[in-house]
């Protein structure tokens, strides 16, 4: 077991980095979208398709 992990611990360690990655931009995503924010980051004010993605507040 202790070879096993010794032998891939770059490999491991990469994984984790990528994992963590993921969790906080799905988390910055989730509560961007709760304050109304919108996705692309420029916010909703010229944007053409803003009745689109907001549609179900006005």
């Amino acid at each position: 077991m202790f070879t096993w992990l010794s032998a891939n611990i770059g490999t491991i360690l990469v994984g984790i980095i990528l994992l963590l990655i993921i969790f906080f931009v799905i988390r910055s995503m989730r509560k961007d979208k709760k304050t109304g924010k919108g996705g692309c980051g420029c916010g909703c004010k010229g944007c053409a398709s803003s009745d689109i993605c907001h549609s179900h507040r006005q």
